[in-house]
């Protein structure tokens, strides 16, 4: 799609880059767009809350330090890269100002720009949207029951109390409107970020220590630099 409207790529990232230190947009609501950048950031790539620690954690490896730079790639990828192309998209196909004041974003935002180019597109582009929340029920739901069990400790009737409460809660959000999920979700994404943020400060001098140790033992050939091998 971007390619088919290559001729607009200057001027949507122009555009970016005008409203992002637009005077009056820095004045005006630069607070509250902040405020939405984190809050959609977070549900993006879920940076500075500590979910994905759970899942990394679980990784078997002999160099931790390895599997932090895995989880440094994710943010890039997933907003860098992929929030990028998608921005490019709306940009370069069907974005008009009007458009943020008529209440149209998101998903519907995103489909009307596909398929303003390409009218099947909006039906794959349905499909992988249903297998992202599909894939972030998962994610989350592994997230909530480590940290269950962690409090309630391991066994089976435990995991079944959390998958029932968690079910319920996912079929109990298909009911209510989607802004009050947001809501709800943003207030408690806010409630888990603080003391991670806080836990961060605390551990950075053993990240600190960590780094070094393996950067030292790269640069004395302990650990092989596959990088510098033929």
């Amino acid at each position: 799609v971007i390619f088919l409207n290559a001729d607009r790529i200057p001027w949507a990232i122009s555009a970016i880059a005008t409203e992002a230190f637009n005077p009056t947009a820095m004045s005006g609501g630069m607070l509250g767009v902040m405020i939405m950048g984190f809050q959609r950031a977070v549900f993006s790539n879920e940076a500075g809350i500590g979910s994905a620690a759970i899942a990394h954690s679980a990784v078997k490896t002999q160099e931790p330090v390895t599997e932090g730079f895995v989880a440094l790639m994710e943010p890039f990828i997933d907003t860098v890269v992929i929030c990028t192309l998608t921005a490019l998209v709306i940009l370069t196909t069907v974005y008009e100002p009007e458009l943020a004041g008529a209440g149209m974003q998101g998903i519907e935002l995103t489909s009307r720009a596909f398929g303003s180019t390409l009218s099947w597109s909006t039906v794959p582009l349905s499909i992988i949207a249903i297998m992202f929340a599909f894939s972030t029920l998962l994610s989350w739901s592994y997230y909530g029951l480590k940290g269950w069990t962690y409090i309630i400790g391991e066994s089976a009737k435990a995991e079944i109390v959390f998958k029932t409460i968690f079910c319920g809660f996912a079929a109990l959000g298909c009911m209510i409107q989607l802004d009050a999920v947001l809501d709800f979700s943003d207030a408690l994404v806010f409630v888990i970020a603080l003391p991670n943020i806080f836990g961060l400060y605390i551990l950075a001098p053993i990240i600190k220590r960590e780094l070094k140790s393996y950067q030292a033992r790269i640069k004395s050939g302990e650990i092989p630099n596959l990088r510098k091998q033929p």
